[in-house]
């Protein structure tokens, strides 16, 4: 009976089962085994996984967004998928893992109870074991809003698993400042991942930075903003749960025109000889599906 409960992997099953054991196509949502409270989406398109294990399929990685939209993997990256080919991952990091108004603690990848940047290498440690024949040693990242901030915040720590890194939209973003501690800076990057900013690696990942050229305007109204301030205010000095606070405190508000600080982001980049590509679409506001046509 305990053979039952160990882990399937497709290099032990024929190839003309693989769709009935839900292993190829849309894979059902599949919990984390290191953490259940997060999952993952995955799409294998079944004429293309290979019958050697020996070759690999890329595998492209989505991070969603604060509204944790996964549709992607369900609709417009399909095609691109079965195009490629390659497999597509996303992962689920839910609202809420904090307390009551979390709504971002992924994107920096670091919280009292959540470690987002070692939760996507279990993802990948769990792939390569049933799917060992997709490529998890270098992947290749893409993350819109929320989902840019993780992405290019994972490239800092994890340069060599990245083959590309598209980032889109980010509404904040952290430069490889020394003089400043997480996120707005990496000076303390040592001491809280146990990881060092490897700057000779960056520079061989693929690197895009895309946003729409009118996503200009703030997160909410600006009577939220005010409102939110105030309540930040009200807040200090009591009781309050740490994502409270976290959650309506002025950094979480600085989000403003997006496009200024993609070009801060690039510029800053480029000041270290670490190149990337940078398209900003003409007519096209804070809209993933508009700025992944890129």
């Amino acid at each position: 009976m305990a053979e039952l409960n160990k882990p399937l992997t497709t290099r032990i099953i024929p190839h003309q089962f693989l769709k009935q054991l839900f292993l190829v196509g849309h894979v059902p949502q599949r919990a984390l085994t290191s953490d259940p409270r997060l999952s993952y989406s995955l799409y294998v398109p079944q004429e293309h996984y290979p019958k050697n294990s020996e070759q690999k399929l890329p595998l492209l990685v989505h991070v969603h967004g604060t509204s944790r939209d996964l549709s992607p993997v369900r609709r417009e990256l399909v095609a691109f998928a079965d195009s490629m080919p390659c497999a597509i991952l996303a992962p689920l990091f839910p609202a809420n893992l904090e307390g009551p108004t979390d709504f971002n603690s992924y994107k920096d990848l670091r919280t009292n109870s959540l470690r987002s940047d070692l939760a996507l290498i279990s993802m990948l440690d769990e792939v390569a074991f049933t799917w060992p024949g997709i490529e998890t040693s270098k992947i290749h990242l893409m993350g819109f809003s929320a989902g840019g901030q993780f992405a290019h915040r994972f490239l800092y720590l994890y340069p060599e698993h990245l083959a590309s890194v598209s980032v889109g939209s980010p509404g904040q973003a952290t430069p490889l400042d020394y003089q400043k501690n997480w996120p707005k800076g990496v000076a303390d990057v040592e001491s809280i991942f146990n990881k060092t900013v490897r700057e000779e690696l960056i520079k061989e990942v693929a690197i895009q930075l895309v946003i729409g050229a009118d996503d200009v305007i703030g997160h909410g109204s600006s009577e939220f903003r005010q409102w939110a301030r105030k309540m930040t205010t009200a807040l200090a000095g009591k009781e309050a749960p740490a994502s409270i606070q976290a959650d309506v405190s002025d950094s979480s508000l600085e989000v403003g025109n997006r496009v200024d600080t993609i070009k801060r982001l690039h510029t800053s980049w480029k000041e270290l000889e670490i190149e990337a590509r940078l398209d900003i679409v003409d007519g096209v506001a804070h809209k993933s599906a508009g700025a992944a046509r890129e």
